[in-house]
């Protein structure tokens, strides 16, 4: 009988593979930290750098610890992967939606607001 060869023994991993990985995940981390806490950037410079390391992160995340793109078949991981970033953009795009939505309508009237707080002190 010959041994049967598992799909995850057909790509030997390394344990190279993974320090670079951490390393890199590291570093990413570590210069977003940096970013935020210098505070040397304009808001908008800011948020599209974060955007760009966020991405970076995530390349480093899937490529390094999930090993996409390692496998034989890899479409099954990447539909499921594209999924994931569906579900993903669809709580944090409706996150912001509901965060502007009630910014707006708390803004709108702001003596309402202070008269209803005022109301629920009273209870």
């Amino acid at each position: 009988m010959s041994p049967k060869v598992s799909e995850h023994n057909a790509h030997p991993l390394s344990l190279g593979k993974y320090i670079v990985g951490f390393l890199g995940s590291v570093v990413v981390t570590m210069a977003a930290y940096l970013l935020v806490t210098r505070g040397s950037l304009s808001k908008s410079v800011l948020v599209g750098t974060l955007a760009t390391l966020a991405l970076v992160q995530f390349i480093v995340q899937m490529v390094f610890f999930l090993h996409v793109g390692d496998e034989r078949r890899p479409r099954w991981k990447l539909m499921v992967m594209f999924l994931m970033l569906g579900v993903v953009l669809i709580l944090v795009l409706g996150s912001i939606w509901i965060m502007n939505d009630l910014n707006y309508r708390m803004m709108d009237s702001p003596q309402q607001v202070q008269k209803y707080l005022k109301s629920q002190d009273d209870l």
